[in-house]
């Protein structure tokens, strides 16, 4: 006979009542039978510790006489332990799982990353209001506050109870509260001018007490009157022509319609240096860097060299299709730049003097300046644009380009004014036309801007001073000014209005660094001394200035 093994004490499970089993009880568990046709199994015959249930034993079935076995009975014994005093634990099965209530599906929304997903939850409950901002009524956060019983009578007293008794204002009442915007302004232009009119003159930006005088801080004074004025006849009142040049060798060239004239500083003598073509104008001058030598710039594209001192021309430089308005010399390389916002080198010293292109503005080249070392050029245009490139010419054959080191597109209007800072190579200052009036300070290293200015006119040139850190700004309309600014503060240290009777297009500054030029449509050329030359100081009054210096009066050019 085949033994069931046994299970060990220590899985065996405990209960708690200890009933001995006695004789007849065992003859009463033998003689239930618990539906035994509706729970037949196999038996598992790969498992070597189950066995097929015997029948009970029929002696001992029948000594032991049999229990009546009730339907009731049957069905707690099927669905329990059957212990003393009937079903000891019966196990509550949960027969449905939970089904969360049901809601209505959200539509999706089709947002693109740069969208807040804030966006959406606002689009999905159509509630446009600010979370941080109650927009409840006065009246129910009030409620809500008595609510709250905040009432210090009934607390103990302290600092805010104290406060409030002084200030007169009740806990539960806001102090501040939102309301409607107020009314937007009356769009009346006669009262929005009158308003101005009514403003006081200190509080307008960019004005003066009056209109023909100067302003200048304590530390800081400049004369209001020129040193010395030239009658320039002829002279074109055109925003993109630059037609005043001053040499090293202390001549300015100036040019008048048709004509181009040279007046020298030291000796006041005016001599006529040559004609344009029939047909044409003169668009430009600027002087070589020795002063030895002449660009000139012609209206249909041409580009001419002339030799100052004898007075003649050397040779004629095509190949333009539009004006030449602005020059800039670096050497023996002569930059161009044309109304098709193309700029070309020219290489003076041989035949095929165009050596390379550079194609980086789409309208026409009004600004164009070498620095000193010639590494790099800056460029502006009439297409709201500033360039920087590498002054290095490379290849040198026919049909070469050159690419832009840095592109600013931050003016709104014609780049005319462009400097670069002689103390400090690095800076380029650019200033805009009439739509923009701002003055930008670059870094031409890393291409950054460091300072802006906003001005309240057109600026129409640029001049930083080479012996303090100072930039100068010619204005045009309605101001016709001259200021000049500190450096890197850009505070206004003087400014001198309606400097002409037209706006003032051309600037020059002398080989000293102290005597500025101007020129503008009025037909007049004024020379400032804005700042004092090295060793003007030391020199004693009522002696002659250095050559650089002028002298009063007004003398005519033609």
């Amino acid at each position: 006979m085949t033994s069931i093994p046994k299970t060990p004490s220590r899985y065996r499970s405990r209960s708690d009542a200890k009933t001995p089993l006695t004789p007849s009880m065992i003859s009463a568990f033998n003689g239930i039978s618990i539906s035994p046709q509706k729970r037949s199994h196999p038996a598992d015959l790969s498992n070597p510790f189950i066995t097929k249930s015997r029948q009970a034993s029929p002696v001992k079935r029948a000594a032991g006489g049999g229990i009546a076995i009730s339907d009731s009975f049957q069905r707690q014994a099927g669905g329990g332990v059957i212990r003393k005093g009937g079903i000891e634990t019966r196990l509550d099965v949960v027969s449905r799982d939970y089904l969360p209530p049901t809601s209505q599906p959200r539509p999706e929304l089709k947002r693109s990353r740069s969208t807040p997903a804030t966006r959406e939850r606002t689009q999905s409950t159509g509630d446009n209001r600010d979370r941080f901002i109650t927009t409840r009524e006065v009246d129910d956060v009030a409620a809500t506050l008595e609510i709250m019983s905040l009432n210090p009578k009934t607390a103990s007293p302290g600092h805010t109870a104290r406060l409030a008794a002084a200030t007169g204002v009740p806990l539960n009442r806001r102090v501040l509260a939102y309301h409607e915007a107020p009314p937007a302004s009356s769009s009346d232009s006669t009262l929005s001018q009158q308003r101005e009119l009514a403003r006081p003159l200190y509080g307008r930006p960019g004005e003066l007490p009056s209109s023909t005088s100067s302003t200048t801080n304590k530390s800081r004074r400049i004369p209001t009157q020129p040193e010395r004025v030239l009658d320039a006849p002829g002279m074109v009142d055109d925003f993109y022509l630059n037609l005043v040049s001053w040499s090293i060798q202390n001549i300015v060239a100036v040019a008048l319609a048709e004509s181009t004239y040279v007046w020298r500083a030291d000796t006041g003598v005016v001599s006529h240096l040559g004609e344009a073509p029939e047909g044409t104008y003169v668009s430009s001058v600027d002087f070589s860097n020795d002063g030895a030598y002449l660009g000139i710039g012609l209206g249909t594209g041409e580009v001419e060299l002339w030799d100052v001192e004898a007075g003649q021309k050397l040779r004629t430089m095509g190949g333009h299709q539009g004006q030449i308005a602005v020059l800039s010399w670096n050497a023996h390389i002569l930059s161009s730049g044309c109304g098709d916002g193309s700029i070309w080198h020219h290489d003076v010293r041989v035949p095929r003097h165009k050596v390379t292109e550079l194609l980086g503005h789409t309208g026409e080249v009004c600004g164009l300046k070498w620095r000193a070392d010639g590494e790099l050029l800056a460029s502006g245009g009439n297409d709201n644009v500033v360039n920087i490139w590498d002054g290095r010419v490379g290849d040198v054959t026919d049909g070469a380009r050159g690419q832009a080191k840095w592109t600013k597109r931050n003016h709104t209007a014609a780049v005319k004014a462009i400097a670069w800072c002689p103390w400090q190579s690095s800076l380029l200052a650019s200033g805009g036309g009439t739509n923009d009036a701002t003055v930008h300070v670059w870094n031409s290293g890393t291409g950054a801007r460091l300072h802006s200015l906003k001005t309240p006119s057109q600026v129409t040139s640029i001049i930083w001073s080479p012996h303090k850190k100072e930039i100068l700004t010619t204005h045009g309309y309605p101001t016709n000014a001259i200021m000049v600014h500190a450096y890197p503060s850009l505070e206004r240290i003087a400014e001198i209005r309606d400097a002409h009777d037209s706006r003032v297009l051309y600037t020059a500054v002398g080989p000293a660094g102290d005597v500025v030029c101007t020129g503008a449509g009025d037909e007049n050329l004024k020379f400032w001394r804005i700042w004092e030359g090295v060793g003007a100081k030391k020199k004693k009054e009522g002696k002659e200035r250095s050559s650089s210096t002028t002298r009063s009066g007004i003398l005519s050019i033609r």
